[in-house]
């Protein structure tokens, strides 16, 4: 059956509409070699399992090395494959911070810090698990809000950073467009606050559900 020229024009205008409203959005991770393994595939899992519904279709995930490397290692021993580094031109919505046990080389990695401050002029979400709010912390964008970093390192995070609001003894903090979190396990707490603050508390429960979050258990 021949197709007519109206006809072809109008699903060839749907599909090109269909495309360009696909993965509009974007969440960007940092990864670096030595990064905690569950800081990063929490949020992966979580936003990966959300972006296969209608109604988060539009957001896609990326992670992002401080240097040109195509792929970086994890604290644990993962080989994470890299899609940008901060040398490319990134506009994104959500900035995911995670932690190393060592964070001093990145946080005397100026390019980075400002890379991070760059990006918070225009995301509209900034977050952390466990010791990456030290970096935001340096790129100064935790002074004079609520924050925390890994549980039982508050003390060092308020040492370092006078100027932010540290709480103890708290898994997940936010304060305006800010979630830090305490990382490890935490991390996928945190991942699925920040989808209810991007979609809805319900969607939220929806993801918890199929993730088997729900089914986590306080004691052995």
């Amino acid at each position: 059956m021949l197709i007519s020229k109206k006809l072809l024009t109008f699903i060839l205008i749907f599909l090109c509409s269909t495309l360009s409203q696909a993965a509009q959005h974007t969440i960007g991770i940092l990864i670096y070699d030595g990064v905690l393994t569950s800081d990063v595939t929490s949020s992966i899992e979580v936003f990966g399992a959300a972006s296969k519904k209608s109604w988060f279709s539009d957001y896609k995930v990326i992670l992002i090395s401080p240097n040109d490397q195509d792929y970086i290692t994890s604290e644990e021993g993962l080989s994470i494959k890299v899609d940008h580094s901060i040398n490319d031109t990134l506009n994104l919505d959500v900035l995911l911070v995670p932690s190393t046990y060592d964070m001093s080389p990145l946080i005397a990695n100026r390019k980075l810090i400002s890379f991070i401050q760059n990006q918070a002029k225009q995301a509209s979400w900034l977050t952390s698990n466990c010791s990456g709010a030290f970096l935001l912390a340096e790129a100064g964008l935790l002074n004079g809000l609520k924050a925390t970093t890994w549980a039982g390192g508050e003390a060092a995070l308020q040492s370092a950073y006078p100027e932010v609001k540290v709480q103890f003894d708290q898994n997940v903090v936010i304060d305006q467009n800010i979630i830090t979190s305490n990382g490890s396990v935490v991390s996928y707490q945190a991942a699925l606050v920040l989808l209810a603050k991007l979609s809805s508390n319900s969607y939220a429960n929806e993801i918890a559900e199929s993730i088997q979050w729900s089914r986590l258990k306080t004691a052995f």
